[in-house]
């Protein structure tokens, strides 16, 4: 690397140590310019990024309880019917960053949902939403039809007859007619097929017309049952409904055709589990809102509103956390005081490249949004832990170049190069094993796995470009790059 390239990655790495650490900290930079533009009467922007999300251990948050409605599920299949609304719960929740909710099962019927960081029990409710239950329906019998559609028309030419009055006395006089409430009654009625048995919605395009359609993937006992609803509806439409609202039906017609942004429509009776809607006014923002809506009510039953709603203080608190961030100045200095006896001004030159990791990592908390416990702390421990590791390879394999009579500068380079499949083998190892817990284990689990994984990406940087720049800058100054400053 040329010096003038060398000299630009290390203000490009510098600058970006600034600005990122502005984004995390904001604090100290809007005091400082307050203090400026009252003095100079200047008007420099100060930065709102808002602050971390803390968890339910360390800040609080709101806890609420949902009782499911399991009258239509046989005894055996309710265990696996509350595991499966347990999940789709928490990806609900998850849909929008990192929150690392509590969701647990209690008894039979018993959902228990703790969302950290929320300070309005409303919010919270509507975080969750209403969990509205997916449902299909099916069209009724022609003869029922045909009845709706006299009593419609019937109705038609009361309102038609008594114009001027006011809607209360032509209510009344609609009231008169025989079965008048069919007229404002759906010609669907529901099938034994609800978002229990959807595994999932996709949004694809047609292979011909590539045109967008939503494919519907049913699990086995869904297959079953939406082959016998398809074998009994061919030739006529079937409709969704998301907690009682149809979502084909957008013109509000109570009706299902062309006219709609989705019309699906039985050619066939169809096995297998899988299906595709189709036809109507498609356009791929449409199908990505019809896929959406699909997925966000497959619930494997109805909740309704919570049964118990109240906000919780933290069982740690603020003493816990200053604690903690108290133990990790402490721990940092001791690394620093360990690097710089162990390995010289390596060593101290790690611990500056150790700043910069801290800030990145921070900054990256706060990109994502994601929700900071205990757990994940101590994830974020372990992960500059790894990143000290990965300098350490460095400057052993400095050693050894330095052993060989290298110079400096040839020594940095090689023994970085040398370094590099450790550092590699090691970081991908760990991150398999965060994957790992991160997919299978809980929430406490995934808040530590994913702020390990956040850190061992972040520590590849660096480790491998951040130290490294930075020892080739110093070597490059001949009164503090002596063999006796790196090795003796």
């Amino acid at each position: 690397m040329t010096n003038k390239k060398l000299l630009l990655s290390f203000l490009a790495i510098i600058l970006l140590a600034i600005s990122v650490g502005v984004y995390s900290f904001p604090a100290p930079y809007n005091q400082a310019t307050r203090g400026l533009n009252q003095k100079f009467n200047w008007s420099i922007p100060e930065i709102n990024t808002g602050d971390y999300k803390l968890g339910l251990d360390l800040k609080g948050g709101v806890h609420l309880e949902y009782k499911a409605d399991l009258s239509t599920i046989p005894e055996k299949e309710k265990a696996s019917v509350m595991e499966g609304l347990r999940d789709v719960i928490e990806r609900r929740i998850n849909g929008s960053g990192v929150k690392e909710p509590i969701i647990q099962i209690y008894g039979q019927d018993r959902l228990a949902v703790d969302l950290p960081s929320e300070d309005s029990i409303e919010s919270a409710i509507a975080t969750i939403g209403q969990a509205p239950l997916l449902e299909f329906y099916e069209q009724k019998s022609d003869e029922e039809i045909k009845q709706m559609e006299e009593v419609v028309k019937k109705v038609q030419e009361v309102w038609d007859k008594n114009k001027g009055k006011t809607d209360e006395e032509i209510l009344a006089e609609v009231q008169k007619i025989e079965n008048w409430q069919l007229a404002y009654m759906t010609p669907y009625k529901k099938t034994e097929l609800t978002g229990r048995y959807l595994q999932k919605a996709t949004v694809n395009y047609n292979q011909t017309t590539y045109a967008p359609e939503i494919d519907l993937q049913f699990n086995d006992e869904g297959a079953k049952i939406f082959e016998q609803v398809t074998e009994r509806n061919v030739g006529k439409s079937i409709a969704i409904f998301l907690d009682g609202q149809s979502i084909v039906d957008t013109t509000g017609d109570g009706k299902i055709d062309s006219n709609d942004l989705y019309a699906p429509r039985v050619e066939q009776k169809i096995s297998g589990g899988k299906a595709v809607i189709s036809g109507g006014k498609e356009t791929i923002a449409n199908a990505k809102t019809l896929a959406q809506r699909l997925n966000q009510g497959a619930l494997p039953v109805p909740l309704g509103q919570p049964i118990v709603q109240q906000k919780i203080g933290p069982t740690l608190g603020a003493i816990s956390l200053n604690n903690a961030v108290q133990a990790g100045i402490v721990g940092f200095i001791l690394i620093v005081i360990f690097l710089v006896l162990f390995y010289k001004l390596p060593g101290l030159i790690a611990s500056f490249a150790l700043i910069v990791y801290i800030i990145l990592l921070m900054g990256s908390l706060k990109a994502v949004s994601a929700t900071l416990t205990l757990a994940g702390i101590g994830g974020l421990i372990l992960s500059i832990g790894i990143a000290v590791d990965a300098n350490i390879l460095i400057f052993s394999r400095l050693r050894e170049e330095l052993k060989l009579g290298k110079d400096v500068t040839s020594a940095i380079k090689e023994g970085a190069h040398r370094a590099w499949p450790s550092i590699r083998d090691g970081h991908f190892a760990t991150i398999v094993v965060a994957l790992i817990l991160y997919i299978f284990g809980t929430s406490f689990i995934k808040a530590f796995s994913f702020a390990l994984i956040l850190g061992i990406l972040i520590s590849l940087f660096s480790a491998v470009t951040v130290s490294n720049i930075f020892l080739q800058m110093v070597a490059k100054n001949k009164k503090i790059s002596k063999i006796k400053f790196f090795w003796s």
